[in-house]
């Protein structure tokens, strides 16, 4: 865990818009029985960094979980969590779609806010070459945030 150096603890808010069509809904990504709904689609691997950064999960709360949008609170050892996910471009915020952006992603830590929404469009393909490379994770690595996803559908 990062966040060992400090004893604080971080008022963290993760939002992850990103626009999906309707071949989403009638994919084996809509079929939370294939895919593991949208906290695991698009959701696991932001809480996975989140997990590494602040800590063992304490505390999940779920506020909204439908097929295209979930909203929670989670709490860490050094940190509580609002988040919300969405593949519904009306959740977009306006400014982002008057540049006709399809995608928005904001990490705000005590108020201050992260913007990464460009950068990520090879990402997985550098993911998957660096696990071909021998340079990926094990189980137990990616295990507290496959048990965090399971916990977040088994409160919807």
């Amino acid at each position: 865990m990062l966040a060992d150096k400090t004893k604080k603890v971080f008022d963290v808010d993760l939002t992850y818009i990103t626009s999906r069509g309707m071949w989403y809904h009638h994919s084996w990504k809509g079929d939370e029985s294939k895919s593991g709904g949208i906290a695991t689609n698009i959701g696991v691997h932001f809480f996975d960094m989140l997990l590494w950064i602040f800590g063992d999960l304490k505390k999940v709360e779920i506020e909204k979980y439908e097929t295209d949008h979930a909203a929670g609170y989670l709490e860490m050892e050094r940190a509580r969590v609002k988040w919300f996910l969405s593949i519904n471009e009306d959740h977009l915020p306006k400014p982002v779609k008057d540049q006709g952006k399809r995608t928005f992603r904001s990490l705000k830590m005590n108020e201050r806010e992260i913007e990464f929404s460009d950068g990520f469009t090879d990402l997985h393909t550098r993911s998957y070459q660096e696990i071909l490379n021998g340079n990926g994770f094990g189980l137990q690595d990616a295990k507290p945030s496959i048990e965090l996803v399971h916990q977040i559908r088994q409160h919807a």
